[in-house]
């Protein structure tokens, strides 16, 4: 069809969309759509060779979601009918006003972020605009052909929680965090992912975002060329499908998204691409609506609970048992969810206590990051060397 960007573009039968049309997060976005789209209906696993394909199914196109926004009800309505309280960027900041020789901006609720979430995601949506134009996906492409080989994040995590009869370990390369401030001045990210390896580490996952946590993807880069054998997640803040192929073409084996801030149906569009890149997608959930709304999506195979409410930052690691009660754990086990713990985990008996929860993995950043040694500091986390 000639489509320039990925998207669920063949969704409105017949119709012309305008620039401004969208869901919040990837489905339109703001690229501009060709003047007539039509629906294809594909299979399961129907899906074009190329790597940048535009793709619909029965299961997209006829989601609640689309046909409640064909019906004119409004993107905030529905997201907010699925309990995600950060709002999507609005397209234009505070209005300008003039008074004497000076202009200034008066801020409001509607156009000024009401909390730390919601403003990293307001950021990230212009990096990311501004990125696109820089990188647009015919260059992504060419990248992505080049990308070195798909390593099973899923598979490592199974094989390490088997051999230790502990949770796999996730370990987290990042030098800072927007709560915490720097975590580690004398920052190495390649000396640091080669320490956790060595030290039992199943995954690693790499901080990219730079305006808040000082990362990088060249980090991630660094890591993937270094000889480093563990499979890696792109930590980002996800809210467009361009950066899943972009995470790709630097080296990611899985990539993070968080359903506090993307709809069902951008979450359903985005594994369905990491299923076709080969990646993993874990989801992370931080209360019980969003589990609930994420155990109903099919296909997902991780799912984080974050400990950390993202919108307070304030940390309760009894969040974990709380989300897997006993109806939960039975779905997951049926559709063989590997559940990761995440946040507020500094101890053997914190780690003992989210296992205890039905938790098969975890993942850790400061515990160990703000060690002299962070890699010595995986057997001080477990209680025992987990080293395979």
């Amino acid at each position: 069809m000639g489509v320039s960007a990925p998207g669920l573009l063949n969704l409105k039968c017949g119709g012309a969309f305008s620039q401004s049309s969208g869901f919040p997060g990837v489905l339109f976005g703001r690229t501009k759509m060709p003047a007539a789209l039509r629906c294809m209906r594909l299979d399961e696993d129907d899906i074009s060779s190329s790597p940048l394909l535009t793709f619909s199914s029965d299961y997209l196109a006829d989601s609640i979601e689309v046909r409640e926004w064909e019906s004119g009800k409004s993107l905030e309505t529905i997201a907010a009918n699925q309990g995600i309280k950060i709002r999507r960027r609005p397209p234009t900041g505070p209005p300008t006003h003039a008074v004497g020789p000076f202009e200034f901006r008066l801020e409001n609720d509607g156009n000024t972020p009401r909390n730390i979430l919601e403003k990293i995601i307001w950021d990230k949506d212009v990096e990311v605009s501004q990125l696109k134009e820089r990188k647009p996906l015919t260059v992504i492409g060419k990248a992505l052909e080049n990308a070195p080989p798909v390593r099973d994040f899923i598979g490592s995590l199974e094989v390490s929680h088997e051999c230790t009869g502990m949770p796999a370990l996730i370990a987290e390369v990042k030098k800072a965090s927007p709560s915490r401030g720097v975590l580690r001045e004398d920052f190495n990210p390649v000396e640091v992912a080669i320490a956790y390896e060595k030290n039992g580490a199943a995954c690693l996952s790499v901080l990219t975002d730079e305006k808040y946590f000082q990362g990088s993807f060249e980090n991630l880069e660094a890591i993937r060329n270094s000889g480093v054998k563990c499979p890696l997640l792109c930590k980002e803040f996800i809210i467009d499908a361009w950066q899943i192929y972009y995470a790709r073409s630097k080296g990611a084996d899985a990539i993070l998204l968080i359903a506090g801030v993307l709809p069902d149906l951008d979450i359903k569009y985005m594994i369905k691409i990491c299923r076709k890149l080969g990646i993993a997608a874990l989801v992370e959930v931080h209360n019980e609506r969003e589990m609930d709304r994420v155990l109903a999506i099919d296909g997902i195979k991780l799912i984080g609970i974050n400990n950390r409410d993202l919108e307070t930052f304030e940390v309760d690691i009894s969040n974990t048992k709380k989300l897997l009660n006993k109806d939960r754990l039975q779905i997951i086990s049926q559709k063989g969810i590997i559940v990761v713990g995440e946040s507020g985990l500094f101890t053997p008996d914190d780690i003992s206590y989210v296992q205890d929860a039905g938790v098969k993995a975890v993942l850790v950043g400061e515990a160990l990051i703000k060690l002299e040694d962070p890699g010595k500091g995986i057997a001080k986390l477990f209680g025992k060397d987990i080293s395979i």
